[in-house]
């Protein structure tokens, strides 16, 4: 009989301190679990390698956005027609689903015991651990990938970007650097959104750079991968394996830093 290889806790956590995650780091994590491999315990067994990788003084956080689904309904202003708006779960962040195109892992960190969740439903990260209360807190709603963002938060306290497996297309965190970059014609994007609240369901008009598409005209759909591709290439960053996955961990600060400076270059270049 041939036993598959299967990765347990502790072979994980091995694989990320290869990688350089050490105790006490702040940790932004996307994963392509079925990249990583065969888990004894499914994705819970990567989210507790994670937990003894960064100890009880760490942070794991993973973007979860929201499952609200209703883009199709906007009209040109943004607004939900009146015949529509009963219809749509309001955003509640103790219980409204991580969106589905960020994988399973946001959604398990988003239901592990003690986890916490940001405000803007559309920016929303969710963290377990030392700081997760200070790294969720007063989530602003208009420009949710700004300065005092989780993002902004994670930068600010020396945290990392873990991408196992993960296409590098997909780390979140550049959208703050669209936020910061000294760029024109930036793409605005107002919407309005349902929240619960102690005295109903409340709609608000949100507003924030447009992270749908790329933030200005001319920049191809895969930028994000040229500017990881670009960073790792300069021989920042580290790559090793969790599991089975190609995985890469990157300093959060540094990559915003460089992501700025690519955009300010191209932006200036190609206008």
């Amino acid at each position: 009989m041939i036993v598959p290889r299967i990765h347990t806790r502790l072979s994980l956590a091995r694989d990320l301190d290869s990688l350089g995650i050490r105790a006490g780091d702040m940790v932004m994590v996307h994963a392509a679990m079925k990249r990583v491999g065969r888990l004894l315990n499914g994705p819970d067994v990567l989210i507790e390698a994670l937990r003894d990788a960064v100890g009880p003084s760490g942070t794991i956080l993973a973007y979860t956005d929201w499952n609200g689904a209703y883009d199709a309904l906007l009209d040109e202003n943004g607004r939900v027609p009146p015949e529509w708006r009963a219809h749509i779960a309001p955003f509640d962040p103790a219980v409204s689903r991580a969106a589905r195109d960020n994988g399973v892992l946001a959604e398990f960190i988003r239901t592990t015991p003690g986890a916490r969740r940001s405000g803007n439903p559309g920016a929303s990260v969710a963290a377990i651990g030392a700081r997760a209360d200070w790294l969720t807190a007063d989530h602003p709603l208009d420009y949710g990938y700004g300065e005092t963002s989780p993002l902004g938060r994670l930068v600010a306290a020396g945290g990392k970007v873990l991408m196992a497996g993960a296409p590098l297309d997909t780390m979140t965190l550049l959208h703050h650097a669209e936020h910061l970059a000294r760029i024109p014609n930036k793409r605005l994007r107002r919407y309005e959104a349902p929240f619960v609240t102690s005295a109903g369901v409340v709609w608000r008009m949100l507003e924030e750079f447009d992270t749908s598409d790329p933030v200005v005209p001319g920049l191809d759909d895969d930028y994000f991968g040229r500017i990881v591709g670009a960073f790792l290439a300069s021989g920042q960053g580290a790559q090793g394996l969790v599991g089975d996955a190609g995985s890469v961990l990157v300093d959060a600060a540094a990559i915003c830093s460089f992501a700025v400076a690519w955009l300010e270059h191209h932006v200036r270049l190609e206008g």
